[in-house]
């Protein structure tokens, strides 16, 4: 289904073509900046600036020969300048270039799915808005347990968003460090003052400290950050598939006119979307334990790392940029049934009216163990003659001791569960 979407303004981020655009703007701060230090002559600067051209084919081919694709790259970029080439690249190793144009990437990746977050943010907040009253079961262990609002469970995904958005604009600043330090990170070709202007003009900040390579945590930071909200994302496509089965069926994801949920079967429709975004999260799973790997690297330096984030970085950034669109999406046209919660909720003959009324016991001077075990065999009781648990209350001669039956009956007030859940809403902030 991924090859069906088009995700043009990530998918431009990772491409070759703005790789190399990225380096070239890199190695152009450089020798401005070399320029304003008065390295660089004027009449230079501005020649490398008119001549300089990219050619990514001429590279691949330059490539093949050199077997190093920022020599390259670097040869290409000198190819059409004079003496003036002798300043490219000039007092700078790989990782300079690679780093701080991949910073770039990466920080364009997270303001693109911060854009994301907010607008699945607002699509789950106008649900939790429209379904405030809607109330269903809760359900622990998958089993019912005490009433909740529809609109109270999707509260709790538009929290987590929430949560979300701010750690990846946190994740932002942590990836968001260029350096120009070379060979070894110790300066010792070039001035710091040059990575600083760099760094400045291309709106990220130096590295305090680097080796040969921008510190590898800062990339790990990323793709977990990443795979965590991909986690968050397979939460929600989860409770989809479960509340979707055909003996609970309280949502489901819209059908298409046209579409075919079964090859063999044509009554089928099947939670599709939510299977795929479950699936897709274990991918982005998996890349973040290599961005993990990636960290302890020999030395001041390998490249072990480079291999991998050939893939990772640009895989993880698409495939969450993708599943956040298709769940918005997903939740845009969800189709809720609230008269299937309604009628799941009689299903357990009130027997969550239990803790209310062991409560309520307990306030008479019982002691927990004493009452539990009599409203435990109460719901029993419920269970296996399939008659409702207030009608077995109302016969029991315990309860009836201890409670007359107007508080019996102030027990079995569905509202109790959900009288505080419009503070739940204020405290989130909707």
């Amino acid at each position: 289904m991924i090859e069906r979407y088009s995700l043009p303004e990530m998918a431009k981020i990772w491409t070759d073509k703005n790789r190399f655009q990225k380096m070239l703007d890199v190695e152009l701060a450089v020798c401005e900046a070399l320029n304003k230090n008065d390295v660089i002559s004027d009449d230079e600067f501005k020649k490398i600036k008119e001549k300089v051209k990219l050619d990514i084919p001429r590279i691949k081919e330059i490539e093949e020969k050199t077997r190093h694709d920022i020599a390259a790259f670097v040869d290409q970029l000198s190819e059409n300048l004079g003496k003036e080439s002798r300043w490219i690249h000039f007092g700078l190793t790989s990782s300079d270039v690679l780093d701080t144009a991949g910073a770039i990437q990466l920080k364009s990746s997270c303001e693109l799915l911060i854009k994301k977050l907010t607008t699945l943010k607002n699509t789950i907040k106008k649900l939790a808005l429209k379904h405030k009253n809607t109330l269903m079961i809760g359900r622990t262990h998958g089993v019912h347990a005490e009433p909740i609002t529809f609109g109270f469970k999707l509260l709790g995904w538009y929290s987590e968003i929430c949560r979300h958005t701010e750690m990846l604009k946190a994740t932002r600043e942590h990836i968001s460090y260029g350096k120009i330090s070379g060979a070894v990170g110790t300066f010792a070709h070039i001035e710091p003052s040059v990575e600083e202007y760099v760094c400045k003009k291309l709106g990220l900040k130096p590295e305090p400290v680097s080796t040969q390579v921008v510190p590898r945590d800062r990339y790990a930071i990323y793709l977990c950050h990443l795979a965590i909200v991909a986690s968050s994302i397979e939460r929600f496509a989860i409770e989809i598939r479960s509340l979707q089965r055909t003996e609970i069926l309280e949502l489901e994801e819209s059908f298409s006119k046209g579409q075919k949920g079964s090859s063999a079967m044509p009554h089928k429709k099947n939670p599709v979307t939510s299977e795929q975004l479950c699936g897709l999260a274990r991918v982005i799973r998996a890349n973040s334990i290599a961005g993990l790997e990636n960290v302890a690297l020999w030395h001041e330096r390998d490249i072990s790392h480079s291999s991998v984030e050939r893939i990772v970085l640009p895989d993880s950034s698409i495939l969450l940029d993708y599943v956040l669109e298709k769940f918005n999406r997903l939740m845009e046209n969800i189709v809720v049934y609230p008269e299937n919660m309604s009628s799941n909720l009689k299903k357990s003959r009130d027997v969550f009216f239990s803790q209310v009324l062991m409560l309520e016991l307990i306030k008479k001077g019982l002691t927990r163990s004493e009452v539990y075990n009599v409203v435990q065999g109460i719901t029993q009781s419920v269970l296996n003659e399939k008659k409702s648990f207030k009608h077995f209350v109302m016969a029991d001669d315990f309860v009836r001791k201890h409670l007359s039956e107007k508080e019996i009956e102030r027990c079995f007030n569905i509202n109790y569960f959900v009288r505080n859940i419009p503070k739940i809403y204020k405290r989130v902030g909707i």
